[in-house]
């Protein structure tokens, strides 16, 4: 489950506003930086749900929850939704909200319950 392709859009329209003002000075170039971590961030950020366990996916790394660790979901009061292992912390999953849920029950072949 990754974020929506479309996402890209409004970094593309940023990347063609930041160019006019990022080409005045080398200093400036600085600000394309902005542009190409916001469209890695959409690219790579994401949850995959396999036969070995769930990993959720961040910008910079990765963590596997093995399907024998996983607890349970936890909704967050902003309607994240966080792993719960059995060893007791927690991993957040990004993109994901609450209304998520059966979807993601549906993806995990009913190892996390539908709400």
């Amino acid at each position: 489950m990754r974020m929506s392709r479309t996402a890209l859009l409004p970094v593309g329209l940023l990347a063609i506003g930041v160019l006019p003002l990022a080409t005045a000075t080398a200093w400036l170039l600085l600000l394309l930086v902005v542009p190409l971590v916001l469209g890695l961030w959409v690219l790579r950020v994401g949850v995959d749900v396999g036969p070995d366990g769930m990993t959720a996916r961040s910008l910079a790394g990765r963590r596997l929850v093995p399907w024998a660790e996983l607890a349970g979901v936890r909704v967050a009061e902003d309607r994240a939704l966080w792993l719960v292992t059995t060893g007791g912390s927690e991993v957040r999953l990004p993109v994901l909200r609450a209304r998520d849920l059966p979807r993601l029950a549906a993806l995990t072949g009913g190892r996390i319950p539908a709400p």
